[in-house]
C-alpha cells in the first residue's frame, strides 16, 4: 500500500479511518476498479460499508492525491492507485481487459496538441477502445459483434 498514504491524509486535515484504508487497500488489490467491484472488495472484510461510503472515500483518496480514476467503459470511472508512472488504459471491447501502457508513448500527440492546438491534457484520464492482441488474433464467429 501507498508508504505515505496517512501522512497524505493528515497533511489535507482528514482523519485515519478504517473506512479509508479498506477503500485504498481494495483499488490497489483490484488495479482498476468501479465503485461497485471495491465495495465488494472491502465488504469481503467489512460487511457494513455501503456504496456512498465508498463514493465519499474515493472522493478524499482523489482529492489528497492518493487515487485517480478514468473512464474505461460507459458506466461508473474506474478508479486506480496512483503511481509515479502516468500511464494510459488499453481496454479490449471483446473481452473486457484493461492494460495499462506508459503514457510516453503518446508523447507526440500530447505535444502536438499542446503545440497547435494550445491544449495541455491530462493523459492519465485517457483510455483508448480497440481489441487486444489475444482477441484480434482470436478466430472471429460473428461479424456483427464487431462494430469495428
Amino acid at each position: 500500500m501507498t508508504a505515505d498514504w496517512e501522512e497524505r491524509l493528515r497533511e489535507h486535515g482528514f482523519r485515519i479511518t478504517p473506512q479509508r484504508q479498506l477503500v485504498l487497500e481494495a483499488v490497489e488489490a483490484l488495479r482498476h476498479g468501479t465503485p461497485e467491484e471495491i465495495l465488494v472488495e472491502v465488504q469481503r472484510t467489512a460487511s457494513g460499508v455501503n456504496l456512498s461510503t465508498i463514493y465519499r472515500t474515493l472522493e478524499v483518496l482523489e482529492d489528497v492525491g492518493l487515487v485517480t480514476h478514468a473512464h474505461i467503459g460507459h458506466g461508473a470511472p474506474t478508479y486506480h492507485a496512483v503511481d509515479e508512472h502516468v500511464h494510459i488504459h488499453l481496454v479490449c471491447d471483446r473481452c473486457r481487459a484493461v492494460q495499462s501502457i506508459p503514457a510516453g508513448v503518446a508523447a507526440s500527440f500530447v505535444a502536438a496538441l499542446r503545440d497547435d492546438y494550445g491544449f495541455r491534457t491530462d493523459i492519465s484520464h485517457v483510455s483508448v477502445h480497440g481489441h487486444c492482441r489475444d482477441c484480434e488474433e482470436a478466430p472471429r464467429h460473428h461479424e456483427a459483434d464487431d462494430p469495428l
